[in-house]
C-alpha cells in the first residue's frame, strides 16, 4: 500500500499477529489495558515505560521490556505512544538519540494515542514521512473503563489509507473514526474535551444543589440518568463521587493540560468559549490544592469548597 498524501510505502501485507510486531510506549492507567488487549490477541509486544515497574504486568504476560522508545521501535513494525504531556510526546517520538522515529525502519508506523497538540501531530507526521515512515494521531475517549473493556472512541488523523491499514489493531481497543489529515484526530479529541468539561461542571453543580435541597443524591442521579440530563459522565462518575472514590481513571493534571491546549487553540482561532474557560479554572483550583493526581470526578471537591459543603455530610 502506498500512502498517496506522503508517498510513504506501507506494507501490502495485512496486519496480523503472525506478520506484525508491535511496540507500546507508556504503560500507565490507560496504556497498560490498551497494550494488554494487543498482547491477548497474540501480537508480539515490546514495551517501554519511564518507570519500568509499571510495565511489569505486561512483561509477566509475555511482553519484552525495551530500554528506550528507540529500542522499542527498532523491534516493531507499529509503535504506539500513550504518554502524559506534549513534551513527553515530543521526546518519545522525535528525540534523535532515544526517540521512536530514530529506531523505526522505513515503512514503519507510529501511532500517538496521547491527547496532545495538533501542530505537534503534524510535525511528527512530517518527520515520519521524511524517514519513509508514517505517523497517525489517534487520541481516545472513554477513560480507564473504556480502556479495560476495549470500548474506547478513537479519533484518527493522518493518511486515510494508513488509518485503514491499522484497523485490525484499533478494533482491539475500541471504535476508530477517521477525522482527517495529520492533527485532525487531536482536534476532534480537543472538541470532545470541551464538551466533557462543561458537562462535568453541570453534573457536579446539579449534585451539590440536590444535596443542599435535602434530596437523596443517589436517587436523584438515578432519576435523571434516563432523561435528558443523562450522560456518559454521569454513568462513569456519579457513583464514584457519591462514594468519595477519587481514584484516577483520567488524571486531573492531564485534563488541565488538555483544556489548556483547547484554550490555546481557541486563542489562535479568535474563538470565545467561556464554559471551557470556567471549567479550566475550576480544575486548576484542584491543582492548587495538590489534587492533580486525583481523577476528573474530583471536580466535586472544587464545587463543595466554593459552597462550604460536602456530599457525605447532612446538609445544614
Amino acid at each position: 500500500m502506498s500512502s498517496s498524501a506522503t508517498g510513504v510505502n506501507v506494507s501490502d501485507r495485512p496486519i496480523s499477529p503472525d506478520t506484525t510486531r508491535v511496540a507500546w510506549v507508556g504503560t500507565g492507567v490507560m496504556g497498560q489495558s490498551m497494550a494488554g488487549h494487543l498482547l491477548a490477541a497474540g501480537y508480539a509486544l515490546t514495551v517501554y515505560n519511564r518507570t519500568a515497574s509499571k510495565a511489569e504486568g505486561l512483561v509477566s504476560r509475555g511482553a519484552t521490556l525495551a530500554e528506550s522508545p528507540r529500542a522499542a521501535a527498532a523491534a516493531a513494525d507499529v509503535i504506539f505512544l500513550m504518554v502524559g504531556f506534549p513534551s513527553d510526546v515530543r521526546s518519545t517520538s522525535l528525540d534523535p538519540s532515544t526517540g521512536a522515529l530514530a529506531g523505526l525502519a522505513p515503512g514503519g508506523l507510529l501511532v500517538d494515542m496521547t491527547t496532545s497538540d495538533p501542530t505537534l501531530a503534524a510535525e511528527i507526521a512530517e518527520a515520519a514521512a521524511a524517514k519513509s515512515c508514517a505517523a497517525v494521531d489517534a487520541p481516545v475517549s472513554g477513560g480507564d473503563r473504556g480502556a479495560r473493556s476495549a470500548t474506547l472512541s478513537i479519533f484518527a488523523g493522518g493518511d486515510a489509507a494508513v488509518v485503514a491499514h491499522l484497523a485490525p489493531l484499533f478494533k482491539l481497543m475500541g471504535n476508530a473514526l477517521y477525522m482527517g489529515g495529520p492533527g485532525a484526530g487531536q482536534r476532534a479529541k480537543l472538541g470532545n474535551q470541551i464538551a466533557i468539561a462543561s458537562t462535568m461542571v453541570g453534573l457536579v453543580e446539579g449534585m451539590v444543589y440536590a444535596h443542599k435541597a435535602g434530596l437523596d443524591v443517589a436517587k436523584w442521579l438515578e432519576a435523571i440518568s434516563t432523561g435528558a440530563a443523562g450522560s456518559k459522565s454521569l454513568d462513569l462518575y456519579g457513583k464514584r463521587m457519591l462514594e468519595r472514590d477519587m481514584a484516577a481513571g483520567f488524571y486531573v493534571r492531564h485534563f488541565v493540560k488538555d483544556l489548556g491546549i483547547c484554550l490555546s487553540e481557541c486563542q489562535a482561532m479568535g474563538l470565545a468559549l467561556p464554559g471551557l474557560a470556567l471549567a479550566h479554572q475550576l480544575y486548576v483550583s484542584l491543582l492548587a490544592h495538590g489534587e492533580g493526581g486525583l481523577g476528573t470526578q474530583a471536580l466535586i471537591l472544587a464545587i463543595e469548597r466554593l459552597n462550604n459543603t460536602c456530599l457525605d455530610k447532612k446538609p445544614e
